[in-house]
């Protein structure tokens, strides 16, 4: 099913620990224009839940930048990193300056771009990934 919206590139974001700090890994849902679809994920190591929430935001941007999208519509249902990137929240803790750092660079090589919030249910399939880089982990330890 095509995106719906006329950014190049609609994309899911998230980002998740199994501990805070803990085992960490992101997930990112790429819808284009055209209806295809990318799926990206991957572990992180130990990192806090909201550093994981940036990685996402990272790895979906460079994504998109590296498929040469001019507009991109990222959805995400972590408020703090919405929040921190709009400038309503300010970025304080050491672990987040870079990462904030990082995304708002990858942000500005865009001739659009929008990062908005979603709710949990409304972000399934970037929860999925998520979650599948963990399993994917721990399946490799047992």
């Amino acid at each position: 099913m095509p995106a719906a919206s006329d950014a190049d590139l609609v994309i899911h974001i998230d980002g998740g620990s199994r501990g805070n700090p803990g085992e960490a890994g992101f997930g990112v849902y790429v819808e284009a224009r055209d209806g295809t679809v990318t799926e990206l994920y991957g572990y992180l190591g130990r990192a806090s839940n909201n550093v994981a929430e940036y990685q996402a935001l990272i790895h979906a941007l460079r994504h998109a930048v590296a498929r040469g999208a001019a507009s991109v519509r990222i959805l995400s249902d972590s408020e703090l990193v919405v929040r921190q990137m709009s400038g309503q929240y300010k970025v304080k803790h050491p672990d987040m300056i870079p990462l904030h750092r990082e995304a708002s660079g990858l942000m500005r090589r865009f001739e659009r771009a929008t990062l908005g919030h979603v709710r949990r249910e409304q972000n399934r399939e970037a929860d999925r990934l998520a979650n599948q880089a963990l399993d994917q982990r721990a399946s490799k330890l047992e």
